[in-house]
């Protein structure tokens, strides 16, 4: 009988994982970018004042911390962006294009922010899809990459991250989301996704992770 996992509560191994931040880019991570300019700042603040304070106060920190450690440990550091291929956004997906969204290739919206600007090596993805796995061909990369771990963080919590767990999940690699590194418009949202999506991956929090890729490294 042929040997296999039996759990998903796995340490990571340096060699055979990979972070990836998901959509931490201006367009939706800034009051300023396209996700929101159409808003006043009283609608933000009423509507969007939970999100922006997590990602300030929570979310961008960890992030922050989690690519200081992955780099110190020499793990592969990988983002994906919503951008499209084309300026006017032809190439985005239909649920894309009915929701508005189109974040022209090379425009500031399009760019990582600049708290965890990446590295002249490290890999950057822009997707047309909610799924980075769909829209991009990460998947191939990660294979090349000999990736089998794979870090999960980013925004929002509910719809691009859990995206990637479940489609990750289902590509074969061993997913870990990182709870307080992600965020969503509301603390209801983002709890009512980790519950959802606890079958598909192992969640462990900025402090434990890092601890972990520490002590793997000793």
């Amino acid at each position: 009988m042929a040997d296999f996992l039996t759990t998903r509560e796995i340490p990571l191994n340096p060699q055979e994982s990979a972070l990836l931040f998901i959509d931490v880019q201006n367009f939706c991570a800034r009051r300023d970018g396209g996700e929101f300019k159409d808003l006043s700042e009283a609608d933000i603040t009423g509507k969007y004042g939970y999100y922006f304070d997590r990602l300030k106060c929570v979310a961008i920190p960890n992030m922050r911390r989690l690519q200081a450690a992955f780099r110190a440990a020499s793990i592969e550091v990988l983002y994906t962006t919503i951008e499209s291929l084309t300026k006017d956004g032809r190439d985005r997906s239909l649920d894309y294009k009915i929701t508005g969204f189109n974040v022209p290739k090379g425009s500031w919206d399009g760019r990582v922010i600049d708290e965890i600007t990446p590295g002249d090596d490290e890999i950057v993805l822009p997707k047309s899809s909610s799924s980075v796995f769909i829209s991009t061909h990460i998947d191939y990369l990660l294979r090349n990459l000999a990736v089998k771990q794979l870090v999960l963080c980013g925004i929002v919590t509910d719809q691009c991250v859990e995206s990637a767990v479940r489609d990750a999940c289902d590509l074969g690699y061993l997913v870990t989301l990182v709870p307080d590194a992600c965020a969503t418009y509301s603390q209801e949202r983002h709890d009512n996704t980790l519950h959802a999506i606890k079958g598909y991956c192992r969640q462990v929090c900025t402090e434990k992770l890092i601890s972990e890729i520490g002590g793997a490294q000793r």
